[in-house]
């Protein structure tokens, strides 16, 4: 085959099973994302990349370049959207005519950026210092803009840590004995719609609370001026006085997991007793109330336990939760338990735009991955919560890639206007028709003339 993409081929292979079949390939008049057009759509509505092309930098210092560096930016986070978590694909990605289009390529003819450009502008112009302090504010700034459009009435943060595995020599890269693997280790903190507020790569072997303040800090920061309520949640590894003071200063209520002692374990003796008579055949809870104050904590704080007796276990299973909150201890546990979902919210950003590679040498290029990855994760999230009809609010975003994304379309080019002849499977033209209206309905009034 001459031509990577087969425009050149003229005898298409043929099946054996039946002769009457012919095989052609034609990449740049057919492509299998025609579904990005519909999140590039929603990003031209919330004004995304153009804003932060105002706040990143242009690394070039020639007047010749082909790329704006808008467009960089959008391919590189549109690939990840689409499934193509690195470089490697650029070379095909730059003849497909969605992802020309998608960057703003509005000549066919004109191709996006190669996988040497994009190498360039994800390890080198965005691994700079400046570029690089920009690029970790924009999950922020874009939140920022999608509640401009609808303002919510309270915001709860959860904070976590997750495993990056790695195969080679990365730099920053070890051993984590929790997770069993050589690995980063990285932090995240969500709020309640699953959009990623903020994040940092860390060295695999740190400890999952390391750093937690440069990370929530500029969060809390951005609520500050805002009247809402503000809430955090968090598991035992960021039960730490100084979280909870920051908290408490910054107004915000809380429910953190608690490790238990023996101190605690004493408070509630009477409800680790198992209950008298038959057991039953469902789970049996108690909840219990009291003040505690660790020896490195500067006042007492409530501490809400919950013991479990579970139909088959001998020994009951206890938790305890350090918090601020005045609702009852039932509701509580029930506040905290919701941060399970933000477990979730990893799996998908895992496996949906697959965060997880962060293949470069470099620390830095690894650190500038992530948050491309945490864009595109943001977008592809953005497009659930804000633009999709009730009957599909449930999907998840492997499922958005995999039926709305990959849409095959054939595109037929005119001298005035270019046509993306689409597939009728996952996605009908009516359900795709009412994404598009949602999504108008997002754009700002027109300024009054």
């Amino acid at each position: 085959m001459a031509h990577p993409a087969g425009e050149s081929q003229s005898d298409g292979p043929r099946l054996i099973f039946d002769r009457r079949l012919k095989l052609e390939f034609h990449g740049s008049s057919v492509t299998s994302d025609a579904g990005l057009l519909a999140y590039r759509e929603l990003d031209d509505a919330l004004g995304l990349s153009e804003f932060a092309g105002a706040t990143l930098s242009d690394g070039r210092r020639g007047k010749n370049a082909r790329h704006m560096l808008v467009g960089l930016l959008r391919q590189s986070v549109f690939g990840r959207l689409a499934g193509y978590e690195d470089v490697n694909d650029a070379e095909r990605l730059a003849r497909d005519p969605a992802m020309r289009w998608v960057v703003g390529g509005h000549a066919v003819a004109r191709q996006a950026a190669s996988a040497s450009q994009i190498g360039r502008f994800e390890t080198e112009w965005l691994a700079s210092d400046k570029n690089f302090a920009a690029l970790t504010e924009l999950c922020g700034r874009w939140i920022d803009r999608v509640h401009g459009r609808r303002p919510p009435k309270a915001i709860v943060l959860d904070m976590d840590s997750s495993v990056s595995p790695t195969h080679g020599e990365q730099e920053g890269t070890a051993y984590n004995g929790h997770f069993g693997c050589t690995c980063y280790h990285p932090l995240f903190v969500f709020n309640q719609f699953g959009d990623l507020e903020r994040c940092a790569l860390r060295s695999g072997n740190v400890h999952s609370a390391d750093g937690w303040h440069d990370v929530l800090e500029p969060v809390v920061a951005r609520y500050r001026t805002r009247n809402m309520r503000r809430y955090f949640r968090a598991d035992a590894a960021f039960a730490n006085p100084e979280v909870y003071e920051f908290l408490e200063a910054e107004g915000y209520k809380y429910a953190i997991r608690l490790p238990a002692n023996q101190v605690l374990q004493e408070r509630i003796v009477h409800l680790l007793k198992r209950p008298v008579g038959r057991p039953p055949v469902e789970v049996r809870r108690f909840y219990a109330n009291f003040s505690y104050q660790a020896q490195s904590w500067k006042t007492s704080r409530r501490v809400v336990a919950k013991v479990e007796w579970h139909p088959g276990e001998l020994y009951p299973r206890v938790g305890f939760i350090v918090t601020n909150l005045s609702r009852p201890a039932e509701r509580v546990v029930g506040f905290y338990n919701q941060r399970g979902t933000c477990e979730q919210w990893i799996k998908e950003g895992k496996n949906a735009v697959k965060w997880t590679r962060l293949s470069c040498c470099s620390f830095a290029a690894n650190a500038v991955r992530l948050q491309l990855h945490a864009l595109a994760y943001n977008l592809a999230n953005f497009m659930r919560t804000l633009a999709l009809p009730e009957t599909v609010k449930h999907w998840s975003l492997t499922s958005l890639r995999e039926k709305l994304v990959k849409i095959g379309a054939r595109i037929v080019a005119h001298a005035r206007y270019v046509t993306f002849q689409m597939a009728e499977i996952a996605v009908p033209r009516e359900l795709f028709a009412e994404i598009l209206r949602l999504i108008d309905g997002l754009r700002p009034p027109p300024a009054p003339a």
